[in-house]
């Protein structure tokens, strides 16, 4: 069996042992500037902070502003991108690092090993998307990378509900639900993610 793509030794040195960090953000870029605003704050704070970002690697919506403020800001960028959407002049062509891959699958699995925790912004069923997938794989087992949401504007309120509705029901261990860090602040995150231990609970245990 080959090495699962979220396996292996944290890399980084900077926060705790986290040295890129993977973001998961939208094509689009939401109403009013808010979700610009936060784009742009985060690309910054992990810039200044040492912190290399990964990412979709294209230019539009908050993908490209988070990818410019970073840039901006001296950081280090890094995109993975299908090369069906490099075809569509989507892919941002001024990244420290810009990786053409097949498929969707192969830029989620390079996108988590390049990665030493994830935040998800505020975006859509994409963004869930990826956000779900490696929030399944820490309960599995198959990596102990943190998991942040910048919650803006109260735009993941509503996963908090369903979380907490699907621990009441049987579906979900609280300590899985815990995995998931939700702020507001893109420092205070960072702090709470190279602080977090992700719990070692077997999923199938019991």
């Amino acid at each position: 069996m080959g090495r699962h793509p979220l396996s292996g030794a944290v890399s980084g040195t900077q926060h705790g042992g986290i040295g890129s960090i993977c973001v998961f953000c939208g094509s689009s870029s939401g109403t009013g500037s808010r979700y610009v605003d936060a784009a742009t704050a985060l690309g910054e704070h992990l810039a200044r902070a040492g912190v290399r970002v990964v990412y979709g690697g294209a230019h539009v919506g908050t993908m490209g502003v988070l990818a410019d403020a970073a840039l901006a800001a001296g950081g280090e960028v890094v995109g993975i991108i299908p090369e069906g959407m490099v075809e569509r002049e989507i892919a941002h062509t001024g990244l420290t690092e810009l990786h053409v891959v097949a498929d969707m699958h192969e830029r989620k699995a390079l996108m988590s090993e390049r990665a030493d925790a994830f935040i998800a912004l505020p975006g859509g069923a994409g963004t869930l998307e990826e956000l779900f997938e490696v929030w399944t794989w820490a309960q599995l087992g198959l990596h102990a990378k943190p998991i942040g949401l910048l919650d803006i504007d109260g735009f993941y309120q509503p996963l908090r509900v369903m979380t907490d509705h699907m621990v009441d029901e049987g579906f979900l261990r609280p300590s899985h639900r815990d995995t998931l860090l939700f702020d507001t602040d893109p420092a205070r995150l960072l702090r709470g993610l190279a602080e977090h231990q992700l719990p070692r609970v077997d999923k199938w245990a019991g």
